[in-house]
């Protein structure tokens, strides 16, 4: 009896750490956005969200519909985002992508990244949008090169998902 109960422990050790991972790279590139940036105009990119994005372009069937909820919540509490956007648009992407892997023939590197591309700049729009409904401003051009920075570093975070993927599953 002691035998399997071992066993059982085991695979809930193993079960919890193949969930973790992903969520705690998601959480640690929110958490990035903490760091003290002096900068006329947003250029940091959205890191927590590109990691999510990276994660879901690995492994889709990684994230349930729901995960864009918590995660996008943290996100926005520690980016200063007005409260409900990244879980918003969290959301609607996981709903968008999921929509997309029913009707998609096939994928590649650069489909990936043009839709990478396509999504966070749409992303980043929205944000300032959603911002600026809850009293900000509403300024496209000073984003443009956190835009150029997060399309450009794309292929990097895809890298370094597939890295922790490698590492999470030969634990």
């Amino acid at each position: 009896m002691s035998r399997l109960h071992g066993l059982d422990e085991n695979i809930t050790a193993m079960r919890a750490r193949l969930s973790l991972i992903p969520a705690a790279s998601v959480i640690a590139g929110s958490l990035v956005s903490l760091v003290p940036l002096i900068a006329q105009a947003p250029i940091l990119p959205p890191l927590g969200f590109m990691i999510f994005l990276g994660w879901r372009f690995l492994r889709p069937q990684i994230w349930p519909l729901w995960a864009g909820l918590p995660l996008g919540l943290f996100d926005d509490l520690m980016s200063g985002n007005a409260i409900g956007s990244g879980m918003l648009l969290w959301t609607a992407t996981l709903l968008a992508f999921d929509l997309a892997d029913n009707r998609a023939m096939w994928r590649d590197y650069w489909l990936d990244w043009m839709v990478a591309t396509a999504v966070l700049t749409l992303y980043i729009v929205l944000t300032m949008a959603l911002s600026a409904f809850a009293g900000g401003g509403w300024l496209i051009a000073p984003l443009l090169p956190q835009i150029l920075v997060s399309i450009l570093l794309v292929p990097l975070l895809l890298r370094f998902c597939a890295l922790l993927d490698s590492w999470r599953l030969s634990l």
